[in-house]
Order: C-alpha cells, then structure tokens, then sequence
C-alpha cells in the first residue's frame, strides 16, 4: 500500500519544517510498504518554496506543487488530489491542528473496509462567539444543504483511491469540500479528537470569510434559496391582497379615514427589502452559472518537484 499525504500551504514557511518533522515520525512506524508527502504551495509570499525545495530535497518522500498564484484552499486540495499516487490519500492543514497522530488509527479503520474515514473535532477552547455562530451556520445547512453537514468535519480525513478518483471526476469550478465528500457517498466512519490550539497561530478565517464562506456552502448544493424566495414572494402577495381587501371594505363601510403614509412607507420598505434579497439570491446562482461556463482550470502549476506545469 502507497500511502499519500496531501497538505495545503499558503504562507506557511516558519512551520513547515516542524509539520514535516512530526508527520515523519508518524509515517516511518505505519504498515504501510511506502508513502510521500505532497505540499501544495497555494500562491505563498513569504518563505514556504524555499523550505519545501530543500524538504524535497533532503527527503525522497517529499513532492511538491506551487500554483502560479493563490486559487484558494479548494483548488489546492484539488491540485493536491491529482498529483497524488497513494491507494489511501490523507488530507490535513499545515498548522499541525490536525493530528498526525491519528493517521495511525485512520489506516486502522480503512484496513477495515472503509473509503472515508473522517477526522471530527470537538468546540473545546474556541471562543464562545465563534462557537455560537457555527451552531447557528450548522443548524442551518443541516436544513438547506442536499447533503449532510456535520459539525466539526472538516477537510482531516482519509480517502481511499476510488474516493479520490470519484472527487476528480467532479469538474465543477465552484467547488464546497465539505458537500462533495458527503456526496459522493462510500463507507465513512467519523474519529473524534480533541481540539488543537497552536500557540501563537491565528485563524485567517474572519467573520466575512464565514459569512461568505456558508453562503457558497448552501448555494453550491441545492436550489432552495430560490424556492424559499417564491415562497417568500407568494407570502408577501397574500399579505399584500388581504390588506389591500381591508383597507377597501374599511373605505367602502366607514369611508376614508386619515391617509396611510406611515402604513406606504413601510409596506414600501419592506416590499423592497424582500425584493432585493431575492435579486442577491438570483445574482448568487447566476454568477455561479458564469464561472462554471466559462471552464476556466480549477488551478495552474508555476513549480513542482518534477518541473512539469499540470493544467486541470
């Protein structure tokens, strides 16, 4: 069995030596007959080429890829996917929050037979803020993705070969990690652990980048945004004729009252409100359209330890 570990990289130059260090001591005492490590350099400024260069250099497991700029944590894994040759391919960050210590047990489990086996971290030392909006960003994929979105699975796991060949064969440009993993179905089994904190590492995940983050996570899986804006729409119209009857029975019994100014401008307000989330929610699926006929590659390869650019 080939074993491949494939780690994302951008701006990761003061660690890397270190994460190559700890996940060696865990990769020499596997039963595996071989691995390699794939650093995928996502378009990094600081020092993370050199250091992956004279990784590869002083150890033969090493390979690495550097895009030509930075794509993005998705097409990097993407790139990582397709250079890599293990029959077992392992996905993890490069800021040692994921474990290599549980690598052991992830080959324990897909000795057994399973294609996924998924790393599944707990809230222990997050900040309550940031533990309250992820419950609230949880609770509602559960209920508008098409496929299951569970809290504290990230992108730590095990795929087997047929896993990774079914993620390659997905050409789509807007591509949400998370939803592919759990639709392309395949025996999964989920291993708890602790959370990680890294002294001194900050996460680059901002309150925007969650916001936007969960918004591409519920659009690139389903269409009920849409559905629920008809609802929504049909509601207001109801709403708006019933009121409307009111208002003319009330003219027609009593005669005409005061004039509504306050009652316009608010039915104005929030008619126009409704009106122009619904135009975001249409502009979301019609950009998203855009990109994906446009057939652009997911990436581009600037460098690699076989100095071959890879289109894809």
């Amino acid at each position: 069995m080939l074993l491949s570990v494939v780690i994302p990289c951008l701006d990761e130059a003061p660690i890397l030596e270190r994460v190559h260090a700890e996940l060696v001591a865990v990769l020499r005492d596997l039963p595996v007959a071989d691995y390699e490590v794939v650093f995928v350099d996502d378009g990094s400024t600081d020092g993370t080429m050199p250091v992956l260069r004279a990784l590869a250099k002083s150890d033969l497991h090493v390979r690495y890829l550097s895009l030509s700029r930075n794509f993005g944590k998705e097409s990097a894994m993407l790139a990582g996917l397709a250079r890599a040759k293990g029959d077992a391919v392992i996905l993890m960050d490069a800021d040692l929050q994921h474990p290599p210590v549980l690598i052991k047990q992830m080959i324990a489990e897909y000795e057994n037979g399973f294609d996924q086996v998924i790393a599944r971290r707990d809230r222990i030392g997050e900040p309550l803020g940031r533990r309250f909006s992820t419950r609230i960003y949880y609770w509602l994929a559960k209920r508008l993705a098409d496929v299951p979105v569970t809290d504290g699975v990230g992108d730590f796991r095990l795929l087997s070969r047929r896993a990774v060949d079914a993620l390659l064969s997905m050409g789509e440009y807007n591509r949400f990690s998370k939803g592919l993993f759990s639709w392309i179905g395949f025996d999964t089994v989920e291993i708890p652990y602790e959370n990680v904190a890294v002294p001194g590492r900050r996460s680059r995940w901002t309150f925007a980048r969650l916001v936007n983050y969960a918004i591409d996570s519920v659009i690139s899986f389903n269409d009920r945004p849409l559905r629920v804006s008809m609802y929504l729409g049909l509601l207001t119209t109801a709403v708006a004729l019933l009121y409307s009857a009111v208002v003319i029975v009330r003219a027609t019994i009593i005669g005409v009252d005061l004039p509504g100014y306050v009652t316009l401008v608010t039915s104005i307000l929030v008619i126009g409100g409704v009106q122009l989330v619904f135009l975001g929610v249409l502009g979301e699926y019609i950009g998203k359209v855009f990109y994906e006929v446009k057939r652009r590659p997911h990436y581009l390869v600037k460098e690699s330890d076989e100095s071959a650019d890879i289109r894809r």
